[in-house]
């Protein structure tokens, strides 16, 4: 991707998933120690000891898929990062970047009616949320007007 000229990442859900991360492997690693042997006469291995903390290794990673989501937006077009796909979308296939009523997530809507989730923006976020998608949109009614289609990209009442 070319020069970026808006990039967003969202903030709540970055920091939730850094402090699960940080509690599961802290928590896996206490069990994992004190767990040597129980009243029931249960006998923990080193072993086991070591999955115990594989284990919480393995759930913080899945837990810190959650602070990987981010947008950015060139003259390319828009690179939309996901939990676990990337995908770069040229500003011709983006009609319109829209943030329904109610939902989590902004999208990008693309033709045949579908669309691009961005959970890169986030309503949980509040005001970083609204500074990112009017940024975003900002960024892709100037590229309307390079590419002089006049543009689809009109705000509609439920896109708000």
């Amino acid at each position: 991707m070319t020069t970026t000229v808006f990039e967003a990442r969202p903030r709540k859900a970055r920091r939730i998933a850094v402090a699960a991360a940080v509690l599961l492997i802290a928590v896996f690693a206490v069990v994992a120690t004190l767990l040597r042997r129980t009243p029931t006469g249960v006998y923990f291995r080193i072993s086991d000891q070591v999955a115990m903390v594989v284990l919480g290794l393995l759930l913080a990673g899945a837990a810190l898929l959650f602070a990987r989501p981010r947008v950015r937006a060139g003259a390319d077009g828009v690179e939309v990062r996901n939990l676990l796909a990337t995908r770069m979308v040229p500003w011709e296939l983006v009609l319109r970047v829209s943030f329904p009523d109610g939902a989590p997530w902004a999208r990008l809507e693309i033709p045949d009616d579908e669309y691009i989730a961005v959970m890169a923006i986030q309503s949980a976020d509040g005001r970083h949320a609204v500074q990112a998608i009017r940024a975003l949109r900002a960024v892709h009614a100037e590229h309307i007007v390079l590419r002089g289609t006049g543009g689809p990209d009109q705000i509609t009442p439920g896109s708000q």
